[in-house]
């Protein structure tokens, strides 16, 4: 899946334009999600997707926002975050000097200094009432988070630190609305988010998508035919139906698979080497951690997951079903074919 950029400034108070991209594949599946997320946001309520890394929340959380037609701010969570990081703090001062010479061979100096004010992210999209993306925003510490609170549930944004810069209380905009993903708790770097902030929220539970949905998602974000789309999601649905780490691989291996290959020039078939190595490289990297006694448990079977799957579908890959895997009978290395 993916988003395209039309306009990209530097500035915090413009945002990020954004409009549906023609590579972005769109399924009953996704439909039905970004439909029932459209709906919410419209209503004024923030939503929240959930689920394993890897499966496409954020390129769905920019599809969603740029339906809005409204500019994008994106904050990705950080374990470092304070509150200042997101609503803005104290960046320095300004020194002012006059003269006045008015009388001659008189002269008159004022100084003042004054400290400058500078909004962050958060405080920006609630003054210009833009579409706030906050990624992975379990990552970001619970107290720093604590100002969404009011900003969700009355529509304002509670800042003390800005009273003496102006008011401590900002309303937000009405067309401002809220976009979050989430990865499970049990990831390392996740906190563990407070329930008035997912009170909230409308949580929307994202799971990996349906066979047909993951082909065109590769399809579209790799441009490789069809048949070699089917091939690359079936070894990736084996392995993950295997349930040996933690859903993995997730349809991010698969892209990755596909765009490498369309950039070398291969095909998804046993006999091309480039395949296989690129299936080698990626899908290790997605089994490293299971281990027995110090082995991998499933590197062993990566070539003959890819050779087993490669012969189903044929030299022309015309085999449009879903899959029923006979067990996997080892016929030697990659190398050995």
């Amino acid at each position: 899946m993916n988003t395209m950029v039309i306009e990209s400034k530097q500035s915090q108070e413009t945002g990020v334009g954004l409009e549906p991209s023609n590579g972005f594949a769109v399924t009953p599946h996704i439909e039905e999600i970004v439909e029932s997320a459209l709906a919410y946001l419209q209503a004024g309520y923030p939503i929240h997707f959930s689920g394993p890394a890897g499966i496409g929340k954020t390129t769905l959380a920019f599809h969603v926002a740029s339906r809005l037609g409204r500019p994008v701010t994106l904050i990705q969570g950080d374990d470092e975050f304070k509150t200042s990081d997101l609503i803005g703090k104290n960046d320095g001062y300004r020194k002012r000097k006059l003269y006045d010479n008015f009388i001659h061979s008189v002269v008159k100096t004022e100084e003042e200094m004054k400290s400058i004010w500078t909004d962050n992210r958060l405080t920006s999209a609630c003054r210009n009432g833009h579409v706030l993306i906050y990624d992975e925003f379990n990552r970001s510490r619970p107290e720093a988070n604590n100002v969404l609170l009011s900003v969700l549930q009355e529509g304002i944004l509670s800042a003390p630190e800005r009273s003496r810069y102006g008011s401590a209380y900002l309303e937000v905009h009405p067309d401002f609305r809220a976009i979050f993903t989430s990865n499970p708790e049990e990831y390392a770097g996740v906190h563990k988010t407070q329930d008035a902030l997912m009170d909230r929220l409308v949580t929307i539970q994202i799971h990996h998508f349906d066979r047909e949905t993951e082909i065109k998602i590769v399809e579209a974000r790799s441009g490789l035919p069809r048949k070699d789309a089917k091939i690359i999601i079936d070894i990736i649905r084996k392995l993950r139906d295997m349930g040996v780490n933690n859903h993995r691989p997730t349809i991010r291996a698969g892209i990755m698979i596909a765009r490498i290959l369309a950039h070398r020039g291969g095909h998804a078939a046993w006999n091309d080497p480039i395949f296989l190595r690129i299936c080698q490289d990626i899908l290790n990297a997605n089994t490293i951690k299971v281990t027995r006694d110090g082995k991998n448990l499933t590197q062993e079977k990566i070539p003959d997951i890819i050779q087993n799957i490669c012969k189903r579908h044929g030299k022309n890959g015309k085999n449009t079903e879903e899959l029923t895997f006979i067990p996997e009978t080892y016929c030697g290395s990659a190398a050995g074919g």
